[in-house]
């Protein structure tokens, strides 16, 4: 499978800058994934796609203040990184620009000194393990010193970091949000409920292996990068139950769909536990357990429209992202909503 298979051409006015006043006013296109019919509805409209016995399953993961903006100790020099994953005892894999000035010993220096990053490892692609060096609380220092890790694409300054925060967020670890959640209200979630549609949560924290562009002609070439998940009992049992009486599991974005396809790979059931997971679904892949995906509209060739293509049909999903470019939908994280049903 080739790369320029999921390209698209997007106009840049219809790439969204700022989220909308309210969640949930954005606009969904649904997608018939059998007959690629085409529905275009509100997002409150998502509750009419949802029946009793269904389950709704979000991620809660939480948006870590993980770009930070430092020197070099030594020559002044402005280095940029952004924490994508914790290896316990204060080592921690980020992604560095420039990365050809940070070499193992390198000494970032961040704020007044209240956080130091001393280089201990050099990866490919820009990747580099620092082992942080702090006096008190970690996520209180970024909280001062780091800013949300908003998308390149993304120009205009976000007023309020709550925006890019669902909000149901708990679980802090990610270095993006799972921006298909963004849309829902705590009202809109109690609606939800009301219906008798289970909500469950599992947590997968966004990492590189989420919004890495793939940059290999044979997309088969491409190689995710390891992302963090885990499944409580309580989630696993709902699930489990949902299959069995027939009812549909609707997923909340594709970190949630990845995160269940993993388990349900491996264990061959829905079962509690946490792990690691680098799998890339694209066209030609077997679903295990989602029926229906809430999801946003996702960048040209990149491992998320792979996946939705594989969910609904590449000629689908290429279909549907014209008629969104032709009805000047708002695309990517701050963008309009997309249900696969």
């Amino acid at each position: 499978m080739r790369l320029e298979d999921f390209d698209y051409e997007l106009p840049e006015r219809l790439i969204a800058q700022t989220p909308l006043q309210k969640r949930d006013s954005s606009r969904l296109l649904v997608l018939d994934k059998k007959t690629g019919e085409i529905e275009h509805k509100s997002f409150p409209n998502i509750l009419d796609y949802m029946e009793e016995g269904d389950t709704l399953v979000l991620n809660d993961t939480k948006v870590l203040p993980a770009r930070l903006i430092g020197m070099k100790e030594d020559t002044h020099a402005v280095i940029e990184i952004l924490l994508l994953k914790d290896l316990q005892n204060h080592v921690w894999e980020c992604l560095t620009k420039p990365a050809k000035r940070v070499h193992v010993g390198t000494v970032v220096v961040f704020g007044n000194g209240e956080l130091k990053a001393k280089c201990i490892e050099e990866k490919e692609d820009g990747i580099r393990k620092y082992e942080l060096i702090y006096h008190g609380i970690l996520l209180e220092i970024l909280e001062k010193l780091g800013t949300m890790p908003l998308p390149p694409y993304i120009h205009e300054k976000l007023e309020d970091s709550a925006r890019y925060q669902t909000v149901y967020a708990k679980n802090i670890g990610s270095a993006a949000a799972p921006t298909a959640g963004l849309h829902f209200t705590k009202e809109l979630l109690e609606q939800v409920k009301e219906k008798k549609v289970n909500v469950v949560y599992v947590t997968l924290h966004v990492g590189l292996g989420t919004f890495r562009p793939v940059q290999e002609e044979n997309i088969l070439d491409h190689k995710m990068h390891t992302e963090y998940y885990e499944m409580s009992e309580e989630t696993a049992q709902v699930l489990t139950k949902t299959k069995k009486e027939g009812h549909k599991i609707i997923a909340v974005g594709t970190t949630s769909v990845r995160t269940l396809e993993t388990i349900m790979t491996k264990y061959h059931c829905f079962q509690a536990c946490q792990g690691t997971t680098d799998i890339f679904i694209y066209p030609g892949y077997q679903f295990q357990t989602v029926d229906c995906l809430i999801t946003n509209f996702h960048l040209p060739k990149s491992t998320l429209i792979m996946l939705v293509s594989a969910l609904a049909g590449r000629e689908n999903i290429l279909h549907a992202y014209q008629e969104a470019v032709k009805e000047n939908y708002r695309f990517f994280s701050f963008g309009d909503s997309m249900l696969i049903k």
